[in-house]
């Protein structure tokens, strides 16, 4: 776990299950972001996401979604935390929100992921 590990007791264990030994590299790669202090952990407008994004593909966020931003496409849009605003405008778009232990129940190998940071 990173040096500076989290104080939340659920952030605390969604790394130490993305850093498994049998995780993906993708997953050890967000569990890497999400162990950095909170004020180095990423924020990204939904702006940013419909700028990088695909329609129709999966996206994972290391961190939170802020609602800054227009977003045009049919995501599924994954992350640590949301605004509520940011939900309702993904939900708008016709995309989905995931956590990202549901992600990982749901697609265990990461295939078809992307990280936005």
């Amino acid at each position: 776990m990173a040096k500076n590990s989290p104080d939340n007791p659920e952030l605390k264990g969604l790394i130490r299950d993305l850093e498994a030994p049998k995780s993906s590299p993708i997953y050890k790669a967000v569990a890497y972001e999400l162990g950095k202090p909170k004020r180095k952990r990423v924020s990204v407008n939904l702006g940013k996401i419909s700028t990088l994004a695909k329609d129709g593909e999966t996206v994972i966020v290391p961190g939170k979604i802020l609602s800054s931003g227009v977003l045009d496409k049919k995501l599924t849009v994954v992350a640590f935390a949301y605004s509520e605003a940011a939900k309702g405008s993904i939900t708008k778009a016709g995309g989905k929100t995931m956590t990202i232990r549901e992600l990982v129940e749901k697609n265990p190998k990461g295939t078809g992921v992307s990280i936005i940071k």
